[in-house]
């Protein structure tokens, strides 16, 4: 079997989160199988923001279909193409909309998770502002300024003044501008106290004026709070653009979490904010920010309590032509399909590959025995509209963990101890041998040869 090249310390990631049914952070385009047209479809959008457009998407599937990895992708694409990305998970806890902290929650571990492309796993705000400076310090030497002349630290500081007054216009862009100020401030006189006053105000973790002031040295200065924090995300967008940056791309995942608020006000005014951020991103009026928001079909199809039962939404959001065989991707809604018999075959190939790569070792696993294990899976009760890419993933990357750590055990003695420690004991008798496969995967024509690493 062929050897997958891909650099251990994410290969090994990879497979432990797999392993454990967890999106994988890192990694994910070497198992992106099945997906074609969503990436296609996602990238496409990237390079209109890029160009100085706005954009929401909402990827909807059940639980385990893919909607996370696909954001996952997603993100790994973004920074490829200079964009800064934030992402969190929805909660009881971290709402759009709510009072006790619940929408700046969701401000917070966006912020915590802001990435770029040279730091990936987020926190990434310092490196932001470093670039800033080196796109201005770059400006003026192209512009004819020496590093060492008496007049570059002057015209610096002119044209971090000229970049602020873009932003001061904007909804809370004066107190925006004011803390970069500051930021820029304390950076050339090496005061590390208000470097580090600056960015907690920018990632949101004053809780009252009063003690944002006393720490930034800032006069009038107000806070981030549970009504006006996206406003500074969009404030953030229009600033990552000025520092070079293609745009900002947003990825808020577990929405179900909105569908499950009871009060049905509260929820509302959860549906009202993500009606704000549609009309921006569509409208013009967010150039350069990406929403990509992820749930399940409950949570958008729902008439009592889903987006649909808000009729600003679902008037924006439904298929006018209904759901049938042909659809379209450039819709701000993206639905995910069931993966093929065949692609699922290339799936489980590739994850041997990996798996091989990884522990240095050949899988002892046929072709046959692979679409065996695929056959066994898709015939439990209900698998064919149930079983989802998560669960497979899991089982099959367990199987050739098995494998690996009983080499005196083989593929079908293995199955057969696993099917008989979890079927009910009326039914071990009568499952189906794991020696048979499904016809249509006997007859795939896949072979490893086909799949491009």
């Amino acid at each position: 079997m062929d050897e997958v090249k891909v650099p251990r310390r994410i290969l090994g990631t990879l497979l432990s989160s797999l392993s454990g049914g967890v999106v994988p952070r890192v990694g994910a385009p070497y198992i992106a199988i099945g997906r074609t047209e969503e990436i296609e479809a996602l990238t496409t959008t990237l390079d209109r923001v890029r160009d100085g457009e706005g954009a929401t998407k909402f990827i909807i599937g059940r639980y385990g279909s893919g909607k996370s990895f696909l954001i996952q992708l997603s993100r790994g694409y973004a920074l490829d193409r200079g964009f800064v990305t934030a992402d969190c998970d929805l909660s009881p806890e971290r709402k759009l909309s709510g009072g006790n902290g619940s929408g700046l929650a969701t401000y917070r571990e966006l912020m915590k998770n802001i990435a770029v492309k040279s730091s990936p796993d987020g926190g990434a705000l310092p490196v932001i502002l470093g670039k800033w400076f080196t796109k201005i310090g770059s400006e003026l030497e192209a512009d004819g300024y020496s590093r060492d002349g008496e007049e570059y630290s002057a015209e610096f500081g002119k044209r971090i003044m000229k970049n602020l007054r873009e932003l001061e216009s904007d909804v809370g862009g004066f107190d925006f501008a004011s803390v970069l100020r500051a930021y820029y401030e304390a950076w050339t006189a090496d005061d590390d106290m208000h470097e580090s006053a600056c960015l907690k105000w920018l990632r949101g973790e004053y809780g009252t004026r009063t003690e944002a002031r006393q720490a930034t040295g800032i006069r009038s200065l107000t806070v981030i709070n549970d009504d006006n924090w996206y406003d500074y995300l969009k404030l953030f967008t229009a600033f990552v653009r000025l520092a070079g940056y293609s745009g900002l791309c947003v990825y808020i995942d577990e929405c179900v979490n909105l569908y499950k608020i009871p009060n049905r006000i509260s929820r509302e005014n959860n549906y009202e904010k993500i009606l704000a951020m549609f009309n921006d991103t569509m409208q013009g009026r967010a150039p350069g920010l990406i929403i990509i928001f992820g749930g399940t079909p409950q949570f958008l199809e729902d008439t009592r309590r889903g987006l649909f039962s808000y009729e600003a939404l679902r008037s924006r959001l439904q298929d006018s032509f209904g759901s049938g065989e042909l659809r379209s991707l450039m819709q701000p809604v993206i639905r995910l399909r069931r993966l093929s018999d065949a692609e699922l075959y290339a799936l489980v190939m590739r994850l041997t590959a990996l798996h091989g790569e990884y522990h240095k070792w050949e899988p002892r696993i046929t072709d046959g025995e692979m679409k065996a294990f695929l056959s066994s899976s898709m015939v439990r009760e209900g698998a064919e509209e149930l079983i989802t890419p998560r669960e497979i993933i899991r089982d099959y990357v367990t199987l050739l963990d098995l494998l690996y750590s009983n080499p005196g055990y083989s593929f079908s003695e293995i199955m057969e101890k696993v099917k008989r420690s979890v079927a009910p004991a009326d039914e071990r008798d009568s499952a189906p041998s794991v020696d048979s496969s499904a016809d249509a995967l006997a007859k795939s024509a896949v072979t490893l040869d086909d799949i491009e690493f």
